[in-house]
């Protein structure tokens, strides 16, 4: 596939192709055209995939990889960013059938993007993966569909860390140098660069955020994700503020109590029809209002703290539970009031999704760090973001 570029200018000279009537209709090949001053280019659009599958979802993300000093806001644009996501209707995941789901969906997904973007696979130079942290069985099945598909095309292969291409891709929306308040499924940190390495300033001491929530949600019955049906519950309430624990220690977090103290609230009462179209206990909306403002104020109160510390004044989120309303209310309020700017990608940004892995994954390659001896690349589930070695900046 090609890029057509429009170069304006004043009508001059040009070059017209010519077609020899020595051939016959269907052979004739020659079709290059060129205008100096008025006319069209045709160029060939390179670019870098990106494969996202620490979790729930499997996703593809597809950019422009290609340097122009004439248009600079090509060079990694995003030309494709889908994906499809694991859900139950009640229960939590299952790595092993996560991975069936990733195995199960990734052709049709491959196939969307190559579509949103208006690409074909010879197209692409390079193609990155989320190799760290995550859940193994999901882990291997984003590798080996990376894998496979770098073979095949030729190109060179990215391991990108999940964690930091949450904090990277905030530059899409202006963020330089902030600190991120990054909340997800399995992972709540409060990061920033300082001294050549993201730096973790705060985090939680047992559950994700995201995690904790989804852990309510199921004995709420909501299935899973819950977010979002806990933060329609907690929408849906106007009443008094529910007293539950509030653990911040220094700049860390811990939910592990909340959860308990929820959870024992919501077995020893009767459970009533809900709207959601599930049996959820009668107190539901107040227990998702409490839920979500001490929670929250907890998370915003460390990034608060980390702010201070390292005289930044900017805040950016990421991650899944970004993408809950009050949190993003409640963090816009506080930089307000400190005077700080807020960085808050869109909503397909926060979530588990390809183009950030992309988009990371260019930086790297464009440092040399790019391989084709495949058999070198593995997962790293357990790396944590302060362990990645900062090679792009």
């Amino acid at each position: 596939m090609f890029l057509v570029r429009l170069v304006l200018g004043n009508l001059g000279k040009f070059f017209l192709f010519l077609v020899s009537w020595e051939f016959k209709v269907d052979e004739v090949f020659i079709v290059c055209a060129r205008f100096f001053k008025f006319g069209v280019v045709w160029e060939v659009m390179k670019c870098i995939v990106g494969i996202e599958s620490t979790a729930h979802t499997f996703g593809v993300g597809i950019l422009s990889s290609k340097d122009d000093s004439g248009d600079p806001d090509l060079n990694g644009k995003i030309l494709a960013n889908v994906k499809d996501s694991y859900t139950t209707s009640e229960g939590g995941m299952i790595p092993m059938e996560v991975r069936a789901h990733h195995k199960k969906t990734s052709s049709g997904v491959w196939s969307r993007a190559l579509g949103d973007a208006g690409i074909g696979e010879e197209d692409i130079e390079v193609v990155a993966f989320s190799n760290a942290p995550g859940l193994a069985p999901c882990l291997l099945e984003g590798m080996d569909f990376a894998k496979r598909l770098a073979k095949r095309l030729d190109v060179p292969l990215v391991g990108v860390n999940h964690c930091v291409a949450h904090l990277v891709i905030g530059e899409t929306v202006g963020a330089k140098d902030p600190v991120m308040l990054y909340a997800s499924g399995a992972n709540t940190q409060v990061v920033a660069f300082e001294g050549g390495r993201y730096r973790i300033f705060g985090e939680t001491l047992d559950l994700g955020v995201g995690n904790f929530i989804d852990s309510i949600g199921r004995t709420m019955g909501l299935g899973f994700p819950a977010g979002p049906k806990i933060e329609e519950l907690a929408s849906e309430y106007d009443g008094e503020l529910l007293e539950l624990p509030y653990s911040v220690k220094g700049m860390d977090v811990s939910f592990s109590g909340i959860q308990t103290k929820i959870r024992n609230l919501i077995l020893t009462r009767n459970s009533v029809p809900s709207k959601l179209g599930t049996k959820v206990p009668s107190s539901s909306g107040k227990l998702a209002f409490a839920l979500q403002e001490n929670v929250f104020a907890m998370l915003v109160e460390v990034a608060e703290r980390a702010l201070a510390h390292t005289g930044k004044s900017e805040l950016l989120l990421g991650g899944g539970v970004a993408c809950n309303t009050r949190l993003v209310e409640m963090c816009r309020i506080m930089c307000e009031e400190r005077g700080c700017k807020l960085f808050v990608p869109e909503k397909s940004l926060l979530v588990d999704n390809g183009a950030m892995i992309g988009y990371l994954g260019l930086k790297i390659w464009k440092t040399g760090l790019g391989t084709l001896d495949y058999g070198s690349v593995d997962i790293a589930p357990r790396e944590r973001t302060d362990e990645v070695e900062v090679l792009w900046e």
